[in-house]
């Protein structure tokens, strides 16, 4: 089953031929059991590409998996729920073919939410981005809360179709995703000692990175920079950091630039040009502007006080 290239399902149907199951009673969206799934043959690694997205509520992980561009390994020992959105890689590396989780996948093809308030309204869900080890860590009442959802959209979807079946659907996913984005709430405020390290991390990250000698080389750092060197996503840190300091990630980067620059221009005599340049601005313009922003004075009626 060892492949290096994905195998990229179209639709939904395809996907139920891949895994053994009946075809689809809708051909944009479906709600399957893992435990229905027929049994891999082998050994080894199978990458996937969906057409659709796809949410999966899982236990009894014997397979690693791993989701993103990036191939981040999601953590399946505790957490239980991710999300992918289409284009989204996801690979499988099967150490036991016999054995299969319990849980639910839920698919749902872009064509089925076109021209509804949840077509513009997905695109606000964070958590479809999300990728190494940022899988939603359920309560017990946590998850009886989605299985319910879920299986309220199998009963409409098992529905003979008609004029009311779409609305129906789609008003229980935004549902679905509406308690999603509750629970990664809960989830960024109870995991503290998760939380506490990243924000360490980041925290000795900016400050090695704000160093005279790393801005001269690499200019700025940026939020993928930053995320990529903590191991999430820029989504996951954004929401994370809103949520437990209030600031984004961007705006942290920013207050660690104007702390260096209020240091530079209290105690050297260093121009405002040479401070942007140490600061890595390409302009000196972009970095006036920024300083204004952050402090309500320019650059020079900081410095004049300390004259």
């Amino acid at each position: 089953m060892q492949n290096t290239l994905p195998n990229k399902i179209k639709t939904i149907s395809e996907f139920h031929q891949l895994r053994g199951l009946p075809q689809p009673k809708h051909p944009l969206i479906s709600v399957v059991r893992f435990e229905e799934f027929q049994a891999l043959r082998e050994k080894g690694t199978e990458i996937l590409l969906f057409d659709f997205y796809a949410i999966s509520l899982k236990r009894g992980m014997n397979h690693h998996y791993k989701y993103g561009q990036r191939n981040y390994e999601y953590d399946f020992n505790n957490g239980i729920m991710f999300y992918m959105a289409p284009n989204q890689l996801l690979s499988v590396e099967v150490d036991d073919p016999a054995s299969r989780p319990n849980g639910w996948m839920l698919m749902i093809h872009p064509d089925f939410i076109w021209n509804t308030s949840l077509a513009t309204n997905i695109k606000k869900y964070d958590f479809f981005d999300y990728s190494a080890n940022e899988a939603l860590f359920l309560s017990e009442d946590e998850e009886a809360t989605l299985n319910q959802l879920i299986v309220n959209i199998q009963k409409e979807y098992n529905n003979p179709i008609d004029t009311f079946s779409q609305a129906i659907i789609i008003s229980q996913l935004e549902t679905l995703f509406n308690y999603s984005e509750r629970f990664y709430q809960r989830q960024f405020i109870t995991r503290q000692k998760v939380n506490h390290e990243i924000l360490v991390r980041l925290e000795d990250i900016l400050n090695e990175q704000i160093k005279d000698e790393y801005l001269l080389s690499q200019g700025i750092p940026t939020v993928q920079d930053i995320s990529e060197k903590l191991n999430v996503s820029t989504g996951y840190l954004r929401n994370l950091l809103k949520q437990l300091t209030g600031l984004s990630t961007q705006q942290h980067i920013h207050e660690k630039l104007i702390s260096k620059a209020k240091e530079k221009l209290s105690t050297t005599n260093l121009t405002v040009s040479e401070i942007a340049y140490h600061l890595g601005f390409e302009q000196p313009q972009s970095f006036s502007r920024l300083f204004k922003n952050k402090t309500n004075q320019s650059p020079l009626e900081f410095r004049e006080k300390f004259n």
